[in-house]
């Protein structure tokens, strides 16, 4: 049996950023605070923890004076940042750089007077961080249903979680642009004459979709490694399991079951933006003891070892 690790998985460029930063402060300090966890993945959170990373909460910060706080690649509304003046703490801003122009945006925009629409995930921290630069005011809708919920009246500008997927918004687009009478769609640049193109999705996460469809296709078995609380790792689960039904989602090796290979000639490993590289090699590692012993371990065995 051939296991083999997707050479288009792993840290996107913003959570590598993220990581980065996090790590080269440890370095100096030995302590550091991260509000909220790092990434949706609980193997690299407690990697890091080990390191001296300690997330927290946002009631947190008042007892933090003098202390140093990460904001994380999901980014935080300004009211964040005023708390941590008041507080005394100083922040670290490791904010993606792609969240932080959209913010950018959202902000111009609404200074404007336009109506803020965010396709994306309400209670997603991202997703917070966007709806605090207007004032709380934006309408966050999730599907083609909820844009019924926009005043139409009203003129208006969609923008998008970075994290969500291109055809559901292009669906919600389109379903705006019929009923308000002056629609934008909201891009990361200042102007744009194509707007069935243009939106503030992450290419690196939107263009994961096809390469991760032909390498599922590609193998027998699929193993999909992300945290459970993973938005993004939700998303690229379901196209990985669509394109490869048998497909399977774990957070950690010891969750494998040697069943899932009985017949299989290739397996592939796969995994969200925010799984690191050395997990995913991991899983490689575990399916391949699972798959080579002569007398196939139980699940529970296999866990012992590991």
């Amino acid at each position: 049996m051939t296991v083999t690790v997707d050479p288009h998985a792993g840290f996107c460029w913003g959570v590598v950023r993220t990581i980065d930063i996090a790590e080269e402060e440890l370095k100096e300090t030995k302590s550091l605070y991260s509000l909220g966890p790092i990434i949706h993945n609980p193997v690299e959170i407690e990697r890091l923890r080990e390191e001296g990373l300690q997330p927290i909460t946002h009631d947190d910060l008042e007892q933090l004076r003098g202390k140093s706080v990460l904001i994380r690649a999901h980014g935080e509304p300004p009211s964040t940042y005023q708390a941590a003046r008041r507080a005394g703490v100083t922040i670290i801003d490791a904010t993606c750089p792609v969240v932080t122009k959209v913010q950018e945006r959202i902000r111009k925009f609404y200074d404007q007077g336009y109506q803020i629409v965010i396709f994306g995930k309400r209670e997603h921290a991202e997703v917070i961080g966007l709806v605090g630069q207007t004032n709380n005011e934006a309408v966050v809708i999730a599907s083609v249903e909820e844009a019924a919920r926009v005043d139409v009246a009203r003129k208006t500008v969609l923008f998008s979680q970075t994290t969500m997927d291109k055809e559901t918004f292009a669906k919600i687009a389109d379903a705006l642009r019929t009923r308000v009478r002056e629609f934008v769609v909201g891009t990361f640049e200042e102007t744009a004459a194509d707007f069935h193109a243009k939106d503030t999705i992450c290419g690196q996460v939107s263009g994961r979709d096809k390469k991760l469809r032909e390498f599922a296709q590609r193998n027998d078995v699929m193993v999909f490694v992300a945290g459970k609380n993973s938005s993004n790792g939700k998303v690229l689960y379901e196209i990985c399991r669509q394109a490869n039904p048998r497909t399977h989602f774990v957070e950690h090796a010891r969750e494998l079951d040697p069943a899932w290979f009985h017949g299989a000639a290739t397996v592939g490993v796969s995994g969200a933006t925010s799984t690191p590289q050395w997990l995913m090699e991991a899983v490689k590692q575990g399916v391949e003891r699972l798959t080579q012993a002569k007398e196939p371990e139980s699940a529970t065995e296999f866990s012992r070892h590991h």
